[in-house]
């Protein structure tokens, strides 16, 4: 393929994103002693999940209402948890839990091409997986 036929179709990509909340609460087990996020805390979690793609038939990357059905069940097994107790997140920081939604979301949306958390209006984490 040319370089010009390259650069056109990356011309025609989309990136299209949903934000969801998730309440929970978490401790960090891993950081030294006297850290207060060792201790038990909570966070109004913003989850962000961002797709890339060409547009289909319809003009869309990916219906909006399609995204979010795709993450219910992962939102149920976070909302109003202990991350904690939730395999996979031992020790749920806002890294491990981005790279451990996007990998929960991305069997049902292919398009997936990150995950953004902010555990605070200022605090937050993308997750993107090379390749």
């Amino acid at each position: 393929m040319s370089p010009a036929r390259r650069d056109e179709e990356k011309a025609n990509v989309h990136e299209i994103s949903k934000r969801f909340t998730v309440e929970a609460a978490h401790h960090l087990p891993r950081v030294p002693d006297g850290h207060p996020c060792r201790r038990l805390h909570g966070h109004s979690y913003v989850i962000e999940l961002g797709l890339r793609g060409e547009l289909d038939e319809s003009g869309w990357v990916r219906d909006f209402a399609e995204i979010g059905a795709a993450f219910e069940p992962v939102r149920l097994r976070l909302d109003h948890r202990l991350l904690n107790d939730v395999d996979g997140l031992a020790n749920p920081t806002s890294e491990v839990l981005a790279q451990w939604v996007f990998e929960a979301v991305v069997p049902a949306l292919p398009e997936l091409a990150w995950v953004r958390i902010e555990e605070t209006r200022s605090s937050g984490c993308v997750y993107r997986r090379d390749g």
